[in-house]
C-alpha cells in the first residue's frame, strides 16, 4: 500500500458514497485510476465491504448497551458455538473476545430496555456456557465509528 492508497482509504472511510470523479481532487488521480485502485483494495481484502452508517435513534434503536460476558469453559467448540450465536444476532453490533475479567465484550443496540433484557435472557438460555454477564448502559454517544487510522508507507 502506498501513499495514494492511504489517502484513498482515508477519503473512503470519511464518505464512501463519493464517486471516483469526486475523489480526484483529494487523491490526485484520474477517476478510472481511482476505480482501479478501489477494486484492487477490495481484492486484497483491505476494503471488506461498504456499508451505510444509520442513525440508531432515528431508526428506532435508541438504547446502546455494552455487555461483558464470562464463560464457564473456554473449550474451542463451546466458544465457536457462542461466536456463531453472536454473529447471527442483528442487535449485537460488535463482539470482541478479550482478555481480563470478561471473556467477551459486546456492543448491543435495542429499541428499549425490555428488548435488551429479552435478548440477554435468550443468550443465557441458548448458550449454557455463558456463566454471567454485566451491562453498562450508555448515557450519551460521544463518538461512533469504525474508521481505521491509515499510515502511508
Amino acid at each position: 500500500m502506498d501513499r495514494i492508497d492511504a489517502r484513498l482509504l482515508d477519503a473512503l472511510q470519511d464518505d464512501a458514497d463519493r464517486t471516483a470523479e469526486q475523489l480526484t481532487a483529494e487523491v490526485a488521480l484520474s477517476a478510472s485510476a481511482i476505480q482501479r485502485r478501489i477494486r484492487q483494495l477490495k481484492d486484497k481484502g483491505l476494503i471488506e465491504r461498504v456499508v451505510a452508517l444509520v442513525n440508531p435513534r432515528k431508526a428506532g434503536a435508541s438504547l446502546t448497551c455494552i455487555a461483558s460476558l464470562q464463560v464457564e469453559r473456554e473449550r474451542p467448540e463451546l466458544l465457536g458455538q457462542l461466536r456463531r450465536w453472536l454473529d447471527r444476532e442483528p442487535r449485537v453490533q460488535q463482539a470482541y473476545y478479550v482478555t481480563g475479567d470478561a471473556d467477551f465484550v459486546l456492543i448491543v443496540t435495542a429499541a428499549q430496555m425490555e428488548d435488551y433484557e429479552e435478548l440477554m435472557a435468550r443468550l443465557m438460555s441458548e448458550n449454557s456456557n455463558v456463566r454471567r454477564f454485566t451491562t453498562n448502559v450508555t448515557l450519551q454517544t460521544v463518538k461512533r465509528g469504525l474508521a481505521v487510522p491509515i499510515a502511508a508507507s
